[in-house]
């Protein structure tokens, strides 16, 4: 797996972690999914990603994405 696909899988499970933690325990959970938007935004617009520095350290190859 590399960097590029880590990230995204990582981003997808936090995304449908916050929506169940929204459903199940409160409503303002809701601002967890809204973080995680507004960091990929970022990420996408400046290459900055602290997971992707996370999965890097971890010694998963990098993609073309994250370099």
């Amino acid at each position: 797996m590399t960097l590029d696909r880590a990230v995204l899988a990582f981003a997808g499970v936090m995304i449908l972690l916050s929506v169940l933690l929204t459903v199940l325990v409160h409503p303002l959970w809701v601002w967890f999914t809204v973080f995680i938007g507004v960091n990929m935004i970022q990420s996408a617009f400046t290459g900055f990603c602290p997971a992707a520095m996370i999965f890097k350290a971890f010694g998963l190859k990098e993609g073309c994405a994250f370099k």
